[in-house]
C-alpha cells in the first residue's frame, strides 16, 4: 500500500512514521521545506528511542527509507489511501480535500485525522463521499492504541473495511463510531477539560490540586490542565466550539478563561506557557 500523509507535525509526524514501521511506503506533504526538515528530525528521534529499547522491527534508517517528504501535492496521485492531519480549521481542509478530490487516482480513499469537524462536510468537499472516511489517531501517535474510525454520512463498507484494516495493520485498534461533533473521544473528553479550567477561573483549587485530584482519585494518567497544555488550549477552543456550535447546547460553552488564555498567547507547552511553564 502507498500511504499519504499531508501535514508533517506532531500528528502528521507520527502517523507518518507507524504506517513505515508496517511497512508502508509512505508520503509525507508540508507547505515548506523548513516543516518537513523539522519533522524528519522529529521522526528520526523516535524511532532512535524505539531502536533503544528494542522495540523497532527493522533499522531506523530502514524504516525512515521509506518515507518521501514533499512540497507538491501531486506526488500523490498514485496514493492508496491519503490521511489529512493539518491545522483544525474546516475551511482551510475544505480546500485541501477538494484539490486532492481531484489529484489522487479515482479508488484512493481520502481519510482526515480531525478531532472534531464534521466528516461528511470534508467528504463532500473532497467530491468522493463514498471514499472518505476519519481516521482520528491518537497523540502521540507511536505510543497510542487508539483509531477511532468515523464514517461519514456517504461512506461505503469497503472502505470502512479497509481503512479498518490499514489501522490494524499499522498496529492499532480501530474503534468505530458515527459522524457526531466531537465523536466519541472528544466529545466526552473535551467538556473534562472545559470544567477543570473553570474549576480554575472560579477559584475552586490551584491547578496543581485539580490534576493531582484527577491523577489520584479517579486514575487518570495526566490531568486534566496538563492535558489540555499539552494539546494545546487553541485546539481546545477550537474544539470546544464546534461542539457548542454542532449540538446547540450551552453545556458545551468554551470557559471564558479559556478564551482569554488563548487571546493572551497561552497556548501551553506549544508557546511555553499555559495553565504550567515549561
Amino acid at each position: 500500500m502507498k500511504f499519504g500523509v499531508i501535514g508533517a507535525g506532531q500528528m502528521g509526524g507520527g502517523i507518518a512514521q507507524v504506517a513505515a514501521q508496517s511497512g508502508f511506503d509512505v508520503v509525507v506533504h508540508d507547505q515548506q521545506q523548513a516543516f518537513l526538515d523539522r519533522g524528519r528530525g522529529v521522526i528520526e528521534k523516535s524511532l532512535g528511542k524505539l531502536h533503544e529499547k528494542g522495540r523497532l522491527a527493522d533499522a531506523p534508517e530502514t524504516v525512515l527509507g521509506r518515507i518521501r517528504f514533499t512540497t507538491d501535492l501531486q506526488d500523490f496521485a498514485d496514493c492508496d489511501l491519503v490521511v489529512e492531519a493539518i491545522v483544525e480549521n474546516q475551511g482551510v481542509k475544505n480546500e485541501l480535500f477538494r484539490q486532492l478530490g481531484q489529484i489522487v487516482k479515482p479508488e484512493g480513499i481520502l481519510a482526515s485525522n480531525t478531532s472534531s469537524i464534521p466528516i461528511t462536510a470534508l467528504a463532500t468537499a473532497s467530491g468522493r463521499p463514498e471514499r472518505f472516511i476519519g481516521m482520528h489517531f491518537m497523540n502521540p501517535v507511536p505510543l497510542m492504541q487508539l483509531v477511532e474510525v468515523i464514517r461519514g454520512y456517504q461512506t461505503s463498507d469497503e472502505t470502512a473495511r479497509i481503512v479498518t484494516e490499514t489501522a490494524e495493520k499499522m498496529g492499532k485498534t480501530p474503534l468505530s463510531c458515527n459522524d457526531f461533533p466531537g465523536f466519541v473521544s472528544n466529545r466526552i473528553l473535551m467538556p473534562m477539560l472545559n470544567e477543570a479550567i473553570q474549576c480554575v477561573m472560579e477559584g475552586v483549587a490551584e491547578p496543581e490540586a485539580i490534576d493531582g485530584i484527577m491523577k489520584l482519585g479517579m486514575n487518570h494518567p495526566m490531568g486534566p490542565l496538563t492535558l489540555a497544555d499539552f494539546i494545546g488550549l487553541d485546539t481546545c477552543l477550537a474544539i470546544m466550539e464546534v461542539l457548542h456550535q454542532g449540538l446547540g447546547d450551552d453545556k458545551y460553552r468554551p470557559s471564558p478563561l479559556l478564551r482569554k488564555m488563548v487571546q493572551a498567547g497561552l497556548l501551553g507547552r506549544k508557546s511555553g506557557q499555559g495553565f504550567y511553564k515549561y
